[in-house]
């Protein structure tokens, strides 16, 4: 009986696609905002020597923002059979077993370095969604992060994000 009241509570939408419409409208909008703003900041007009470095971009974020108007507006009447669930809980809550681990990890880039934030993040998802051993977790999160030394560091001369550990190491 607790499995079928899970279910549905799995099935029951998160939010309908008129919120969503809605809010990613008003996203874009804040974005448009944001590139107006700061292209008026850089000089968004015409000068003598032709437009100001905030020109075309003070005009794309007015086209942005019309459109994200548009978007609103036409979602507005949405309602009964055409306003459905845009996604379930259950889906939700799968997406967001994803997006916030990965977003953890940019944030750890910055104080840990990549390499520590990547053997972090295998690790995690390898023992929380897939439920592996330790040793193969282990094994597995720290060839890939040791692979990733080797051939960006070494083999590309290309240096990543590297935090206290790399240097502690003198591998900085």
């Amino acid at each position: 009986m607790a499995k079928h009241a899970e279910d549905s509570a799995d099935t029951r939408p998160a939010f309908l696609t008129k919120t969503a419409e809605l809010a990613v409208a008003g996203l874009f909008f804040l974005v448009g905002a944001i590139v107006i703003f700061d292209s008026v900041r850089l000089g968004a007009g015409w000068a003598d020597d032709g437009p100001q470095p905030g020109y075309f971009p003070f005009y794309l974020g007015v086209i942005i923002c019309i459109s994200s108007v548009i978007n609103a507006l036409r979602s507005l009447p949405l309602s009964g059979p055409r306003n459905r669930a845009f996604v379930e809980r259950g889906q939700l809550r799968l997406v967001l077993a994803v997006l916030v681990p990965s977003g953890v990890f940019v944030g750890l880039v910055g104080w840990l370095g990549i390499y520590v934030s990547a053997i972090l993040y295998i690790a995690l998802f390898m023992r929380w969604l897939g439920k592996y051993d330790w040793w193969k977790l282990t094994a597995v999160a720290f060839g890939v992060s040791i692979s990733f030394y080797l051939i960006f560091e070494i083999w590309f001369k290309v240096p990543l994000p590297k935090g206290p550990l790399e240097a502690l190491l003198g591998l900085d």
